[in-house]
């Protein structure tokens, strides 16, 4: 592969970024003029890597002219991509590093120095898979299941012991005595839930407490049977460049990965660039609620990227989505989140970008344009990008970039156009298509009274309910008389008068768990109750009212956020962490409200904000149930009805007797903001921040070699070194002719990856069990094949092996195939291993889509470990034929309109072939069977990159022989 000369690169746009800076950067504007300008910002961000990593054969001129071309040329070329860096998560991780430990092994086999070999892009690898529940709070002495390795080192716990620290009480109503860390959980009964990478808090104290012995001890025994893997994992953080692994306990890649990982703008030797990933994990689209391009690809891809290939890709259309207008009165997060994803599934935007524009985006915090990235699985977008801008910057300088940091980051992105600006509108991408977003649109609404399907407009809300009052006993019906609908009891409550009529709330609850756990939706609750404090409005004492946050990091930024107080003085008082009201657990009404509803055949309400409403679940004699946003409950209770509507009708009155009217104490969604980057998102990303910086004990004492080859352990079942290099040369051996090969399988259409990989647990019948029996494992031991992904014995064992393949010469579903020289019925991998014994070749026959489904690495590796030379198809999933390339595997295409039946093959016979010394793209090659039949098909290589590989015996082995 030759360099491209001087004059042929892009490196004439390289400028210094202003004059008391030495960083540098490629300034696109210059290339593109007027083109560049009506780019949307995702595609900016492609071309920008594509000018950066030009090297005439990865990345050719055309492809660069491609992406300046967008317009044009969007959907149909395909074009590279190479991300700024790479994430994974330990499941995927673990192949990935194996190969390139191995790799090490074969460069020093052939002369070159294992030291030079590395991932050639920044690679975190979060350990967040391995978890399992083995202990709980119910069962915390019931002996683990190892799951594998060596039972008796797996399952022994070592004597660390929690001693729980006695707090002082303060005098909270709701303590009793010293807190007690262990006492806390089991008081309820129930295991605390507990928001990720932030301090276990006491509920009433407010004060970190030691992690309660479950979660010490799961985390032990999760070290113990992964300790092989997790040994591997440190030897690989210290012995690879670009490599850190986020230990156990820390948190999940994707939360990490926003949270701790993300640059927005990378740096390598002075050099600016746009922060970008791609990584195993589908929550990786999180990231472009930053500003970051970045979506979530197969194992193949990212090992890809990680030994120096790009990821190809078509090149996208982008749907520009214009937010405009501004929220409703009584609007969260939530329902402004939840509008856009609908619109989003309706307009029709599977696999295309999605870029967000328009006057409407400011509006949105971070944590709602990363949640509404994330929820790109929802509406089928490959990502839903929104470019930087001062929220962005506002947020970043809240999660700890200092001001320098933003400085430079800003000017750069400034001066790429990267940055996108209200106030200058004059220079708006232009996009495939557009769809317009009012935000006046989305409406807040409550679900009821008796189906959490049922969803009413908050503005609609009282002649709903007298809609119900009137209707048929059913789904929302509850019949009353005309007559008897204005109905009123009166009742005497702690020394006051009342009067309970249709409507009344009698329960209202504010939890934060499932849809409601957004920071902002409780922090919009806590404003709400100060400013209906500090108006002098107040709930009825009759009113069951509770507060049960989902854990200790609610109470916290509720308490430091100042709001908690104004809660507890509208009734609102933390009962504990639970489900509770959600599930029914209220406390009895009062004998009052109790002998009111009865004498009245009232339907009295119940408010919540949790996910279920069904009739009666709170309480038998409570017929109405609504769920609403947190600060919705509390405007319900203050009001004391539901049979009210909240545009016209006052809330109350101050102590001056003016109405108080919902609006004028509902909070704006700015405030709620900026308490929520000030008290949620400043002090979680602090607590992470330190928690990966200072590890945890168990990982920081965990042992792991420094050398530079990886000490293979032979009796190892998790960790093996692969035989992907065994028959490595220091240079390519010329193509060989496929001789009389035989056809391991005979498949019909649409055979899935699913089909092809080894997942899921590990059947006791199957070639991978025998060979983890064979070394002393039980059943119980086995693990699933994804724990063994660092054992290609394993997996090459586990390829073909579901039970849903259907291979024709079987004639029913299951892992079998026919070894022909002898006749026999086989496992696939026992025929193959014979076949391999004999030196037969082999190769597959398939009808139309081989490969399709999800990106899987083992759906190309375990076919070449089992000596598949070649796939003839009717047809391939793209992605997957570019899977078979990279390990090594000719993939072959009938003619059109030809098939195997077609041409008359029954897959008994066998099958020759010979490449030409000039392969090109789309050759066309002649195969002749043993039964004298001649017929030709394509060599279905699109590029001289796919060539390359190929003749190279795939990716592992071209780049094996550049660091040679």
């Amino acid at each position: 592969m030759d360099a491209p000369s001087a004059g042929d690169t892009f490196e004439y746009l390289i400028e210094t970024l202003n004059d008391s800076s030495h960083k540098k950067f490629f300034n696109l504007p210059k290339l593109g003029g007027t083109k560049y300008d009506i780019l949307p910002y995702s595609i900016r961000v492609l071309l920008e890597a594509a000018v950066r990593n030009f090297d005439g054969f990865f990345v050719k001129r055309e492809d660069v002219m491609n992406i300046l071309d967008w317009k044009t040329k969007q959907s149909n070329v395909e074009v590279p991509f190479f991300p700024a860096r790479v994430l994974l998560q330990d499941f995927t991780g673990i192949p990935a590093m194996v190969d390139f430990a191995a790799m090490r092994e074969a460069v020093k086999t052939l002369g070159g120095d294992p030291k030079k070999v590395h991932p050639a892009c920044p690679t975190d690898l979060t350990v967040d898979h391995s978890l399992q529940i083995d202990f709980n709070k119910c069962a915390i002495q019931n002996a683990p299941n190892p799951g594998g390795g060596d039972p008796q080192r797996a399952g022994k716990l070592s004597p660390l012991k929690v001693q729980p620290r006695k707090l002082p009480c303060r005098g909270q109503t709701a303590c009793r005595g010293s807190c007690d860390s262990g006492e806390l959980g089991r008081s309820s009964g129930k295991s605390s839930s507990q928001i990720e990478n932030t301090p276990i808090l006491c509920p009433f104290h407010l004060q970190p407490v030691p992690e309660p012995e479950t979660v010490l001890k799961n985390q032990e025994v999760e070290f113990g049977r992964n300790r092989e893997r997790l040994q591997f994992f440190k030897w690989s953080s210290r012995v690879f460049k670009n490599v850190a692994v986020i230990p156990p306990g820390t948190g999940m890649a994707h939360q990490v990965n926003l949270e701790y990982l993300s640059r927005v703008v990378s740096e390598d030797k002075d050099l600016l660039f746009p922060d970008s990933v791609v990584g195993t994990d589908s929550h990786v689209t999180m990231v472009n609620g930053l500003g970051i391009l970045g979506w979530g690809v197969g194992g193949i891809e990212t090992e890809s990227v990680m030994l120096g290939l790009p990821v190809s890709l078509t090149l996208p259309e982008v749907v520009g989505c214009e937010l405009t207008g501004s929220s409703n009165a009584f609007v969260t997060s939530i329902d402004v989140v939840l509008g856009i994803t609908k619109h989003l599934r309706q307009a029709g935007v599977a696999g295309k970008f999605v870029e967000f524009f328009g006057s409407g985006v400011s509006q949105l915090s971070v944590v709602d344009r990363t949640t509404i990235a994330n929820m790109c699985p929802e509406y089928g977008a490959i990502l839903s990008f929104f470019p930087v801008d001062n929220v962005t910057l506002k947020h970043l300088g809240h999660t700890g970039f200092d001001k320098a940091k933003l400085e430079t980051m800003e000017t750069y992105l400034k001066a790429v156009k990267l940055f996108r600006n209200d106030e200058n509108n004059s220079g708006e991408p232009e996009y495939s298509q557009v769809i317009q977003i009012n935000l006046n649109s989305i409406v807040p609404s409550v679900s009821g009274p008796k189906r959490p399907q049922d969803r009413v407009a908050v503005t609609d809300m009282k002649s709903d309910f007298q809609a119900c009052l009137s209707e048929k006993v059913g789904f929302k019906g509850f019949q009353i008389a005309a007559e008897k609908q204005n109905d009123a009891v009166s009742i005497r409550y702690e020394g006051r008068d009342y009067r309970l009529s249709h409507g009344s709330v009698v329960i209202a609850a504010v939890t934060s768990c499932t849809n409601n756990c957004n920071p902002s939706a409780m922090l919009a609750a806590g404003l709400l109750a100060k400013k209906a404090v500090e108006a002098g409005l107040h709930v009825k004492p009759y009113i069951r009212t509770s507060l049960s946050p989902g854990s200790g990091m609610v109470t916290h930024y509720l308490s430091s956020s100042g709001v908690l107080p104004y809660l507890s003085q509208l009734g609102f008082e933390i009962v504990g962490y639970g489900c509770s009201t959600c599930v029914g657990n209220t406390a009895p009404l009062s004998e009052a409200v109790l002998n009111a509803v009865k004498q009245g055949d009232l339907v009295t309400c119940g408010v919540l904000s949790g996910n279920k409403s069904f009739e009666g679940r709170l309480c038998d004699c409570v017929r109405a149930n609504y769920l609403a946003s947190p600060p919705l409950v509390v405007a319900y209770a203050i009001a004391g009805t539901v049979n009210i509507d909240f545009q016209t009708e006052p809330l109350g009155t101050d102590p001056t007797g003016k109405s108080v009217y919902l609006h004028d104490i509902w909070p704006s969604q700015e405030e709620v903001h900026q308490i929520e980057e000030e008290h949620v998102i400043l002090s979680m990303f602090k607590a992470l921040k330190e928690k990966i910086e200072m590890g945890n004990k168990r990982w920081n004492s965990l042992e792991a070699p420094d050398s530079v080859l990886f000490p293979w352990e032979l009796k190892s079942t998790y960790i093996r070194c692969p035989s992907f290099f065994d028959k490595l040369t220091k240079e390519p051996v010329a193509l060989r002719r496929i001789e009389n090969a035989h056809v391991l399988l005979h498949l019909g259409d649409s055979v899935t990856t699913d089909h092809i990989s080894p997942a899921g647990s590990i059947a006791r019948s199957s070639a991978a069990a025998k060979y983890l029996t064979n070394r002393g494992l039980t059943p119980r031991e086995f693990n699933s094949y994804g724990a063994r992904r660092g054992n290609d014995a394993v997996m090459t064992r586990g390829t073909f092996a579901n039970i849903k393949l259907f291979n024709k010469f079987i004639g029913k579903p299951a892992p079998k195939t026919i070894h022909f020289p002898s006749g026999q019925t086989l496992d696939v991998f026992e025929a193959a291993e014979l076949y391999q014994k004999e030196g037969i070749p082999l190769i597959i026959l398939a009808g139309k889509k081989y490969g399709s489904g999800n990106s899987r690495d083992w759906a190309a590796k375990g076919p070449y470990l089992l000596g598949v030379k070649a796939v003839l198809a009717e047809s391939y999933e793209k992605i997957h034929k570019d899977h078979l390339i990279g390990m090594g595997i000719a993939p072959l295409q009938f003619l059109p309109g030809e098939s195997a039946d077609s041409l008359g093959l029954s897959g008994r016979e066998t099958f020759s072939l010979t490449f030409p010394e000039e392969l090109s793209p789309g050759v066309t090659l002649s195969i002749k069977t043993s039964t004298g039949k001649v017929f030709s098909v394509t060599a279905s290589f699109e590029n001289d990159v796919e060539i390359t590989l190929f003749k190279h015996g795939g990716l592992l082995n071209f780049v094996a022989r550049k660091f040679s």
